[in-house]
């Protein structure tokens, strides 16, 4: 391979590169799953699944998750 080959190759390279880490930090992303559930991708490494009732009772909940998440603060982790 000639420098200008190696040169044009790795330019390529890093162009694909960019591509795919721009793809995989788009944030997160919903998608309705092979058994009509529906998916959170971007949380973690698995996509969070649950039935539509599951996430109505878990939406409901919000306020209450919070005020937990408030008032274990000291104890709770956060990831970085």
């Amino acid at each position: 391979m000639s420098d200008e080959e190696m040169k044009a190759e790795l330019e390529r390279l890093r162009a694909e590169n960019a591509a795919l880490k721009s793809r995989t930090s788009k944030g997160i992303s919903l998608k309705v799953s092979e058994k009509g559930g529906v998916s959170v991708y971007g949380m973690g490494r698995f996509p969070i699944t649950l039935y539509k009732e599951q996430w109505t009772k878990l939406l409901d909940m919000a306020d209450d998750i919070r005020a937990f998440i408030k008032e274990n603060d000291s104890k709770l982790k956060a990831k970085e």
